[in-house]
């Protein structure tokens, strides 16, 4: 029997879908230019986990279903190029039920054995790839109400990368 092909994984925000199509109706309207991101592929990743065996599922489940943070609400209001040329919506300020959410699956995760990118958080959502210069634009704020956060599995298809969500945890209502 061949070996299991390991998972591409990652813990993300999945953008919800009328935040989603108001952004992508933004990024759209405006001369972003590169290679739009699909709609429902708008996420906020908390931590990428890269390839792992499919076998070390139910223990990430098991992990993430500890972590406790409260329900808060992110404002993506700048648009910024990140890396080598993503166009990436931003928050001008973190949360910090956000980063607590981040310290605490990231500290989970090391205790688990998962190596994760020495490299600071920086919360973001990309817009397009390949972009070679943004406009000068100032882009709306978005409001969304972070509510729960997900296990992620990514594919390479025909059609495109394709985002599965292998599970997810509420965030606890705020105050309790």
């Amino acid at each position: 029997m061949p070996p299991e092909r390991p998972l591409r994984l990652f813990f993300a925000l999945a953008c919800p879908s009328d935040l989603a199509e108001a952004v992508c109706d933004w990024r759209d309207s405006q001369e972003v230019g590169g290679r739009p991101v699909a709609l429902a592929n708008l996420h906020l990743t908390l931590a990428f986990l890269g390839n792992q065996p499919a076998a070390s599922v139910e223990g990430l489940k098991q992990l993430a279903a500890k972590v406790r943070v409260d329900a808060f609400a992110l404002r993506l209001d700048q648009l910024r190029t990140i890396g080598k040329d993503f166009a990436c919506l931003m928050p001008s300020q973190s949360p910090s039920p956000l980063n607590q959410l981040v310290e605490q699956l990231h500290a989970r995760l090391s205790t688990h054995g998962v190596m994760l990118d020495a490299r600071p958080f920086l919360p973001h959502v990309t817009l397009s790839r390949q972009v070679h210069a943004l406009p000068d634009i100032q882009p709306p704020a978005f409001h969304w109400p972070v509510r729960r956060f997900g296990l992620y599995c990514s594919e390479n298809t025909s059609s495109g990368v394709q985002y599965s969500e292998l599970a997810s945890w509420p965030l606890a209502a705020p105050g309790r």
